[in-house]
């Protein structure tokens, strides 16, 4: 399956290099570029995008603003967001992953890391930076800014969730994969597989990466634990 990818920055020149490594690959191609949000989300309705390389800063409508129409469009339910920074301590990632980007990656990362993190996202997995990864999302959501914002996650809803479920959510939020958990958890890979579906259905998360945002807004994980 070719996993179509649309991407959105002001940037012409980052675009076109961007196109040109993305097109490189057997399994994706770039289905159309944006030169701001208003433009990413129609671009993404009209051509069925599965992935959208966001940059958060862009004139107009931005990448935030943009990323938050997408989620919430239940037309592009399965369209994930890959949020694109120019630097990565960014004040904007925490409210990326609150809006339902599935992640964020740096300008600067190696064309590996890009093409990467394009199939992490097109496969619903959660994607931390290998520069900042979860230390830096941890920092951001615990620290706050005390006024009790719109992000605040109900910690009730966790009410939902069985006893394994909340165990497993515990060790999304710091950031392990299904392998690492399952071995942790002395179960299956696949049993781990199921008890995260559930957590997101649950919760209504989108993906891994808003799990983990939601471990950390209810207080189930924090920073530095």
């Amino acid at each position: 399956m070719t996993i179509k990818v649309l991407l959105a920055d002001d940037q012409a020149l980052l675009r076109s290099a961007f196109r040109v490594l993305v097109d490189s690959e057997a399994d994706m191609e770039v289905v159309g570029e944006a030169s701001d949000g208003a433009q990413a989300v129609e671009i993404a309705r009209a051509r069925g995008a599965d992935v959208v390389l966001m940059d958060i800063r862009m004139p107009g409508t931005d990448g935030l603003a943009a990323t938050r129409m997408i989620t919430e469009d239940p037309q592009l339910a399965d369209v994930r967001v890959v949020m694109l920074t120019t630097f990565e301590v960014d004040e904007y990632v925490v409210d990326s992953l609150r809006a339902g980007a599935s992640g964020f990656l740096g300008k600067g990362a190696e064309p590996d890391e890009l093409l990467a993190a394009i199939r992490i996202a097109a496969a619903g997995e959660a994607l931390l930076s290998p520069a900042a990864t979860k230390g830096l999302i941890a920092r951001f959501l615990a620290q706050g800014d005390g006024s009790g914002d719109e992000g605040a996650y109900d910690a009730s809803r966790l009410d939902a969730l069985t006893v394994r479920e909340r165990e497993v959510l515990v060790q999304v939020g710091g950031g392990l994969s299904n392998d690492e958990i399952a071995a942790r958890l002395e179960v299956s890979p696949l049993t781990v597989k199921t008890h995260v579906n559930r957590a997101m259905a649950k919760l209504g998360a989108r993906d891994r990466a808003q799990l983990v945002v939601i471990a950390y807004e209810t207080g189930l994980v924090r920073a530095g634990a």
